[in-house]
């Protein structure tokens, strides 16, 4: 392995929640819809006060029909492009997906361009079939919790601009130089669905992300598991990825975040979230959330 992951630093890990008028993102599904409708969807949004704008990281759908499927990073430029304020940030990055040197600079570039509006979610990915047919690695977990480990180290060492030189069994840097240098670099957000990714994210991220099924669960394991890091709650921030709308065939229709969402929000908040991420999928799901949002 190579040098142990630099301890996250940063002045306010909740900032990039607070780019609306609530700390409430919108993950726009990618799967089944068109670029266009994406990008205004996310100006639409942005423009109701919504906080920031977050895209899964697939390159197929998990159908038996082919599906289109709009690539993560690709899609998040674009909005960043036609948008002024709102965040954007994958929900979440799968690190087989891409070799962490490229994926360092794909978002520190974006860091630069956007002013500071990019946010790295990123896990161990779930997707074997999706690995197969591109022909990408999908080792087992343990493997990919070792290569998160050593992605994240790749990608906090890069983001200091080098020159990095850093041996390691799976991505090994020699003079690696990489500028501009992101200034403040990403926050970086660790998906974690179990007690053990929870527990990583406590030891290694800036923040922790799960969903609302298990989070009543797994949050004491998460504040557990930072105090044992020697890491306050305080330098840390907690992204809820809210059930309504995220399974197939879902919508929004009537879900707590359309009908009374400050309540939803303020539930969610007292249980350890500091904001909440809501999919959409559908042109109706997003005139429901843009409708809800002239109630807070």
């Amino acid at each position: 392995m190579g040098d142990p992951v630099p301890a996250p630093t940063g002045p306010d890990p909740t900032a990039f929640l607070n780019r609306g008028r609530q700390p409430i993102g919108v993950s726009l599904g990618v799967i089944g819809v068109a670029a266009d409708w994406w990008l205004e969807s996310a100006r639409r949004l942005e423009t109701a006060g919504y906080a920031g704008i977050w895209a899964w990281d697939h390159f197929m759908g998990r159908g038996a029909a082919p599906a289109t499927v709009l690539e993560c990073w690709t899609m998040l430029a674009l909005a960043a492009a036609r948008t002024e304020r709102m965040t954007v940030g994958s929900f979440v990055t799968n690190v087989m997906n891409r070799h962490p040197a490229v994926l360092a600079r794909m978002v520190g570039t974006l860091q630069v361009a956007t002013g500071g509006r990019a946010v790295l979610g990123i896990g161990i990915g779930g997707h074997a079939a999706e690995h197969e047919a591109y022909g990408i690695d999908f080792p087992p977990v343990p493997e990919r919790v070792a290569r998160l480990e050593e992605a994240l180290a790749v990608v906090r060492a890069l983001w200091t601009g080098g020159p990095v030189t850093r041996p390691s069994p799976f991505y090994p840097l020699a003079d690696a130089v990489a500028r501009p240098v992101p200034e403040p670099p990403p926050p970086i957000v660790i998906g974690g669905e179990t007690p053990a990714g929870a527990r990583l994210a406590a030891r290694l991220g800036d923040g922790w992300t799960g969903f609302s099924d298990r989070f009543t669960e797994l949050e004491p394991v998460y504040r557990e598991a930072l105090q044992a890091a020697g890491r306050r709650r305080e330098e840390t921030v907690v992204v809820l990825g809210v059930q309504g709308g995220w399974g197939a065939g879902d919508s929004l229709r009537a879900s707590p975040w359309i009908e009374r969402p400050l309540e939803e929000l303020d539930r969610w908040r007292a249980l350890g979230a500091d904001g909440v991420v809501v999919q959409a999928r559908t042109p109706a799901d997003v005139d429901a959330l843009v409708g809800a949002a002239e109630r807070w």
